[in-house]
């Protein structure tokens, strides 16, 4: 029975991170892993590297691509008489990018002495795993015993009654990003990131795409004011935005899906080619035997932790999309980096409160920290400072005038509680932010830092100018 300082389950953005960060401290690591790719071969990285992140960031890419040349390249004197897309081989350099760094990290294991172990993590008790090994030539489960035991199983889409995926005319994310041609009429079930991503990549390629979201608020969790001005864009780009739409249900006849669903008209149907279900994602704890060893879990079927991430189990912690707080990729790494660090006697760092989010649509939607509506429903004295992209000469310069960046901070400290940025490469900017928050930084302290011109960084800097009414390009 082979024996471990730390033993990993999943090997995720969340759990393989944890496995260097571990091993680089001198502990022995193992990381169990049960994914197998397209060919049946065992493959690192989960979710995000295999069907989530990355794919869907390469699709977006390309598309954005075709469809800048296609629209937007006359403009600046370029003319492509007769442009077409080869899905085909959009979809070969997706999966070449997922192979490459899925390689990629068994290459770091290998580097950082990190034991890969290929096979599904069942626990039986707080410091003994059954690995149950997957893929070709099989062999019989083992145990292993773990000091430590980090839990980092990630998530996986859910399901909804009306609309059963089937793999062919119904798929989920993951069957979103397989498609071998572009659909004529793509139905999207949900408006929230992946719902936009999806629907924008197969939208900017020639599908007419209808999303269906059941709330009657688009993107709530985001600043009003950038998610009222994203809608307008992205209706304007062409995507069919029904809010309030609650899918009851779903008919094939193998060549076309017939949704039906109800909003304040009363019923309605919809005929579509293919139909996105992109309602969000659960816990994954299926197999994991979390039950069976007195694991604490709530009733939407994460695992509790306390502060530090450990469950009611001694030495078993779990991080990433298993546990509460948001479903991001960069959260879970975080958490993988503090929990090694604490496991081996240092004081890991996990601030909650400046996690950025990003919605990878064109423009891009990008935050950090309060929205105007959380601070007026804390009763939070604020001001507020807002520039436009149309006012930043590199952002005329580049033909990317559409969004803003929007700065919150407290009307007696001045100190920066949110950052809101709806305009090109908001997912690059929005990282200052961060660091100013990470920092307790003031909107005066942006105001006072020296940025490039010209550059799109300026409208950070002209945002927090306009917190103290002195903006100098409006």
């Amino acid at each position: 029975m082979k024996s471990f300082d730390v033993v990993v389950i999943g090997a995720g953005p969340g759990g393989y991170i944890a496995a260097i960060r571990c091993a680089q401290l001198g502990l022995s690591t193992a990381c169990v892993e049960s994914w197998l790719n397209d060919e049946g071969k065992p493959a690192l990285g989960g979710t995000c590297l295999n069907v989530g992140c990355i794919p869907s960031k390469a699709l977006l890419d390309s598309s954005h691509h075709f469809s800048h040349i296609k629209h937007e390249a006359g403009s600046h004197g370029i003319n492509v008489p007769g442009i077409t897309i080869d899905v085909n081989k959009m979809i070969e350099r997706k999966n070449k990018i997922v192979q490459t760094l899925t390689q990629g990290i068994a290459g770091l294991f290998r580097k950082n002495k990190v034991e890969w172990l290929q096979g599904h993590a069942k626990l039986i008790s707080g410091d003994q795993i059954e690995v149950a090994p997957v893929g070709e030539g099989s062999a019989e489960p083992y145990v292993v015993t773990a000091k430590n035991i980090i839990i980092a199983t990630g998530s996986v889409p859910v399901n909804i009654p009306p609309a059963p995926v089937d793999d062919e005319l119904i798929v989920d994310s993951a069957g979103a990003l397989k498609f071998n041609d572009v659909p004529r009429r793509l139905g999207v079930i949900g408006a929230g990131v992946i719902g936009l991503e999806l629907g924008s990549v197969w939208s900017r390629l020639g599908s007419q795409v209808i999303i269906l979201e059941a709330l009657d608020v688009f993107l709530g969790p985001v600043d009003r004011q950038i998610a009222n001005e994203a809608e307008k864009v992205f209706r304007k780009q062409g995507l069919d935005i029904r809010l309030g739409a609650k899918v009851t249900g779903t008919g094939s006849n193998n060549r076309e899906v017939t949704v039906t669903y109800e909003d304040t008209k009363g019923k309605q149907q919809l005929i579509v080619d293919k139909l996105i279900v992109a309602v969000g994602r659960k816990p994954n704890i299926e197999g994991l035997g979390a039950t069976d060893v007195g694991l604490n879990i709530d009733e939407q079927g994460f695992i509790n932790v306390d502060n530090n991430t450990l469950t009611n189990l001694a030495n078993v912690y779990a991080i990433g999309d298993v546990v509460r707080g948001p479903m991001l990729a960069h959260k879970a790494s975080e958490e993988g980096i503090a929990i090694a660090e604490r496991i081996a006697g240092k004081p890991g760092h996990m601030n909650y409160d400046v996690i950025p989010w990003v919605v990878y649509t064109w423009p891009e939607i990008a935050w950090v920290g309060k929205t105007e509506q959380d601070l007026k429903a804390d009763s939070t004295e604020y001001q507020t400072g807002v520039f436009p992209f149309a006012a930043s000469g590199r952002a005329r310069a580049m033909g990317e005038t559409t969004g803003m960046v929007k700065m919150l901070s407290d009307a007696n400290t001045d100190r920066v509680l949110g950052v809101h940025i709806f305009g090109p490469s908001a997912s690059e900017l929005i990282t200052e932010a961060v660091i100013a928050m990470e920092f307790d930084a003031s909107a005066e302290d942006i105001a006072r830092t020296i940025h490039a011109h010209p550059s799109l960084s300026e409208a950070m800097h002209e945002a927090a100018l306009a917190v103290d009414k002195r903006a100098l390009h409006i």
